[in-house]
């Protein structure tokens, strides 16, 4: 298979972790193998987590790692000035304007303590579609209506096209926040349609999140996004085979960097942690013994 464009899409909401570093690693080999360029996108809505610094981290790890990538900014100040998601708010208003129009969506006021009261697995059920909340009503988000949602499928790059159910934890999920800004179900896909992504790489963990962002493409009739490719690789674990936290600094590549590793004992950590009989010293060690 030949692809135009994937991405690397961190968060500036912390220091990268060995995780995101593997993820990266693991979308330039596909890339390199299909021939996709690669976009850096970075995803800052969250202001309220948003730092400088942690935007300076993601071309730090790229570059100390060696990672190239071809369409995207290549210092803070040109990632603020002209590559911000604020710049594309337009496009995500003009979305959840249509979303609004089809009534894809309802209103929902419940707090987190609230849904926990409500259902002891913490999970929203949907129960405010019934309460007939106005859209506009301070301190609500929108929710999309997942209550009729059948299989989703998904194409994948190694199995084909696929048939998922929506997991309880999917459904119902926020595309407009209490703070009436765009969520990251549909910020994602409305840039990876507006950038013309047709690969798109992420983590087991996130395979939730696109079988949700599958159903804000075909609730916008976004084709582009319906016939992309994806692929969801395995994890990182740390210790107690817990999921990689960005809280967690040990595993941040600015720590290892500040510890004097050099790549070549970052890549022998990857490998080690990922369970390789063979070690990685280099990208090339990486991908010939990489299992994806």
């Amino acid at each position: 298979m030949n692809f135009k464009l994937t991405r690397f899409a961190p968060t500036p909401s912390g220091y990268l972790h060995l995780g995101n570093l593997y993820s990266f690693l693991v979308t330039k080999a596909l890339a390199e193998e299909t021939g996709a360029k690669i976009l850096l996108r970075i995803d800052d809505l969250d202001r309220e987590r948003y730092r400088t610094e942690y935007v300076q981290d993601i071309f730090d790890t790229l570059d100390f790692m060696e990672i190239s990538y071809d369409v995207g900014p290549k210092t803070v100040q040109e990632f603020e000035q002209e590559w911000s998601q604020i710049h594309r708010m337009n496009n995500y208003l003009e979305a959840l304007d249509k979303i609004r129009e089809r009534k894809l969506v309802f209103a929902c006021d419940c707090t987190r303590k609230k849904i926990q009261q409500l259902d002891s697995s913490g999970y929203y059920l949907g129960h405010c579609q019934v309460r007939n909340i106005p859209l506009e009503r301070a301190e609500t988000c929108w929710r999309m209506d997942t209550f009729d949602t059948d299989f989703i499928k998904i194409k994948t790059y190694f199995e084909g096209d696929k048939s998922y159910v929506l997991p309880e934890d999917s459904a119902f999920f926020i595309v407009r926040k209490k703070d009436k800004l765009p969520s990251y179900q549909l910020t994602s896909v409305v840039d990876d349609v507006t950038y013309g992504v047709d690969l798109i790489v992420r983590g087991n963990d996130l395979l939730g999140s696109t079988l949700d962002q599958q159903i804000v493409a075909n609730g916008l009739d976004l084709t582009s996004f319906q016939e992309a490719i994806f692929h969801h690789h395995q994890l990182l674990k740390g210790p107690k085979k817990k999921k990689l936290s960005k809280s967690e600094g040990a595993t941040s590549i600015q720590f290892l960097r500040k510890e004097g590793k050099k790549p070549s004992d970052i890549y022998q950590i990857l490998g080690e942690m990922i369970g390789s009989q063979e070690p990685w010293i280099d990208f090339e060690s990486f991908k010939k013994h990489l299992v994806i």
